[in-house]
C-alpha cells in the first residue's frame, strides 16, 4: 500500500516539500484564505443548528483540505459536483453563503438554491454517488462539442459501496471522459468503519478495474490534495482521460448533527488525528516559509467572521417561501399533470385554512 502523498511536514521530524509547481506566495495565501472561510461557515452552521436555527448539518471540520485543494487546481470553466459534506464549497466561487445556509435552513427555490450555471456548482447532492454519474454526463458532453471542460466530483468513502460509483468509473474510463474523482476516505460511513465497507486496503487500488490512474493522499494536507488534482486535472484537459484520488483523512467530528460517534468509536481516535487539521497546518506551513505572519493571518480570520456573520443576518431577512415551492424546478419544462393536480390541491387547502 503507497504512502499517501504529502508535502506539508510538522516542522520538526517530518520534514516540508517543495511548494507545488505553478503556486505563488499569492496563491498560498488565497488557498489559505479559502480553508479559513470554509472552517469558519462549518462552526457557525453549527452553532446555528444547535440554535434550531437551521436543520440537521453535515459538519466536514478537519477536511477543508479536501475541498479547497482540488477547486484551486480547476480553471473557472470546470465544474464541480459536490456531495453534502462539500455543501459550502460553492461559496468558494462566490455563492452568496446565505443561500447555502438556505439550504440547510430547507428553503427551496433562489432562497435556498443557487444557479449551478451561474457557479459552475451542480447542486449539493444527499442521496449517495448519485451525482458522479452527472459529472460523469457532462465531461462526455463537453467532449462531444469539442470543450476541454474538466468535471470533479467529491464522494465519501462510504460512496464507494454504491452502484453509482462503480458505473461513473467504468463509463468515464470507457469513453475517457474529463472527470476527476475524489473521494475522501475520512474512514467513517456513519458508523460503519471503512474496513467493514470494502476488502481492499485502499479506495485507490479500485481505479485499477477501470483501467484508471489513481492517487493516494493525506487528506489533511490541502497542499497534496491540489497537487494530486492538479496533475488529474491537466491530464483530463488534454485527453488522457478520468483518473482517482483517494485523500486519506479521518472524521474528527461526527457525521452530521444527529449523530453521536461516542456510541460507536472511541473518541480518543479522533484526538489523535486532530493536530493534524489542515487550518492550523496550512498557517504553520506559510509561517514556516515566511508567507504568512500575525496581522495577516489575524486579517484573513476577521474577513471569514464578517462575511458568514453578513450572511446570517441575510438568512434571518430572507422572505420563507412557501410550500408552493414544492413544485418549481423539478421538471426543465412544463410540470405533468400529477404535479399540477396536486399544486392545484395545495393552493385549496391553503385557501380553505385561511377562511
Amino acid at each position: 500500500m503507497d504512502e499517501p502523498l504529502r508535502i506539508i511536514g510538522n516542522g520538526t521530524d517530518v520534514p516540508d516539500r517543495d511548494v507545488p509547481d505553478g503556486l505563488t506566495d499569492k496563491d498560498l495565501i488565497e488557498l489559505y484564505r479559502w480553508l479559513v472561510l470554509l472552517r469558519t461557515f462549518d462552526e457557525r452552521a453549527v452553532a446555528l443548528q444547535r440554535q434550531g436555527r437551521i436543520g440537521t448539518y453535515p459538519l466536514y471540520w478537519g477536511e477543508e483540505g479536501t475541498q479547497a485543494g482540488p477547486l484551486y487546481a480547476c480553471s473557472d470553466t470546470d465544474w464541480v459536483f459536490p456531495s453534502y459534506r462539500q455543501c459550502a464549497v460553492a461559496t468558494l466561487r462566490g455563492a452568496p453563503p446565505s443561500v447555502i445556509l438556505g439550504w440547510c435552513r430547507g428553503y427551496g427555490g433562489p432562497a435556498g438554491f443557487y444557479n449551478p450555471r451561474t457557479y459552475r456548482v451542480a447542486p449539493i447532492c444527499v442521496p449517495i454517488a448519485t451525482h458522479l454519474p452527472h459529472a460523469v454526463g457532462l465531461a462526455w458532453a463537453a467532449k462531444i462539442r469539442g470543450e476541454d471542460t474538466v468535471s470533479l466530483a467529491w464522494i465519501g468513502d462510504g460512496g464507494t459501496s454504491e452502484g453509482d460509483f462503480h458505473e461513473a468509473l467504468n463509463f468515464a474510463s470507457v469513453f475517457k471522459t474529463a472527470t476527476v474523482f475524489v473521494c475522501v476516505n475520512n474512514q467513517w460511513a456513519i458508523s460503519t468503519p471503512v474496513t467493514r465497507q470494502m476488502a481492499t486496503a485502499t479506495v485507490a487500488e479500485k481505479a485499477a478495474a477501470y483501467a484508471m490512474p489513481a492517487e493516494r493522499v493525506d487528506g489533511f494536507d490541502p497542499l497534496a490534495c491540489y497537487d494530486a488534482a492538479r496533475r488529474a486535472v491537466q491530464r483530463a484537459r488534454e485527453g488522457g482521460g478520468p483518473s482517482l484520488i483517494e485523500a486519506f483523512c479521518y472524521r474528527l467530528g461526527p457525521h452530521g448533527t444527529a449523530d453521536d460517534p461516542r456510541l460507536y468509536r472511541d473518541d480518543r481516535e479522533a484526538e489523535r488525528w486532530r493536530p493534524l487539521e489542515p487550518v492550523g497546518r496550512m498557517a504553520s506551513f506559510l509561517a514556516r516559509l515566511g508567507v504568512l505572519d500575525d496581522a495577516t493571518r489575524d486579517g484573513i480570520a476577521g474577513e471569514a467572521k464578517d462575511r458568514v456573520a453578513a450572511a446570517v443576518r441575510e438568512l434571518e431577512a430572507i422572505e420563507p417561501p412557501g410550500p408552493e415551492v414544492l413544485f418549481d424546478h423539478v421538471y426543465a419544462g412544463e410540470r405533468p399533470w400529477s404535479l399540477e393536480e396536486g399544486l392545484r390541491e395545495l393552493r385549496a387547502l391553503r385557501r380553505r385554512e385561511g377562511d
